[in-house]
């Protein structure tokens, strides 16, 4: 009996037997020698790496400009405030708050010596005399009128006739004389019949009395400290 022989690997076999050798050699050879010491700078782009596996603290500081941030993507708790300079915005809101700080302090400092307010003069002019809050002549005006005809002419220079009872307080001030027959105020007394009324007037003594007021007096007026 002819003894059979032992028939050798094909050629397609040898060749395929190489080929998983390689490729089993090339993942070995992958997993143990190459590190992210072996990739070239800039040789991987980033959409070839998975969300998520390169940690935040594994980036070198500055290496991601603001520009490539997504809108939203950062919460306040994650920014350190201590690192954000002033906006220019809040830098001029300082400067106005001082600014309007400064004037009030000039116009407090000053605000006796003021002479005009908007636009409007402050204060008694020669003549007259401050007086609970308002201007008063310091003397009555020499010509006698009616009620209604003094009336008129303070009401020309802005003002009016005085109270009857602030005229009695301002008569007790030093050098304030009533003329001689008394002056009228502003208060009516009482009315009558078509133009018959009574005005309260003040005496020279400092009383006060009533008069028609188709009478010849004499008057002062009252006008604002702001006129």
């Amino acid at each position: 009996m002819e003894r059979s022989r032992r028939r050798l690997p094909s050629p397609a076999l040898l060749i395929a037997c190489l080929a998983l050798f390689v490729a089993l050699g090339g993942t070995v050879l992958a997993a143990t020698k190459i590190d992210g010491r072996t990739i070239e700078v800039k040789s991987l782009p980033g959409n070839r790496l998975q969300v998520g596996s390169v940690p935040g603290n594994r980036l070198r500081p500055g290496t991601i400009p603001g520009n490539r941030i997504a809108a939203g993507s950062l919460k306040g708790e994650q920014i350190d405030v201590g690192t954000l300079g002033q906006v220019p915005s809040a830098d001029h809101a300082d400067s106005a708050t001082e600014a309007r700080r400064a004037q009030t302090a000039i116009a407090a400092d000053h605000a006796s010596d003021a002479t005009t307010v908007n636009g409007h003069s402050v204060g008694c002019v020669e003549g007259e005399r401050e007086f609970a809050g308002a201007c008063w002549d310091m003397r009555a005006k020499p010509t006698a009128m009616t009620a209604e005809e003094a009336a008129v002419v303070c009401a020309m220079r802005g003002g009016e006739l005085p109270p009857a009872l602030a005229l009695t307080a301002y008569a007790k001030q030093p050098g304030v004389v009533i003329a001689v027959g008394g002056e009228w105020t502003k208060d009516i007394g009482q009315t009558g019949a078509g133009e018959l009324f009574t005005m309260a007037y003040i005496t020279e003594v400092g009383a006060i009395e009533g008069a028609k007021s188709s009478l010849l007096k004499q008057f002062r007026c009252v006008t604002p400290l702001i006129h």
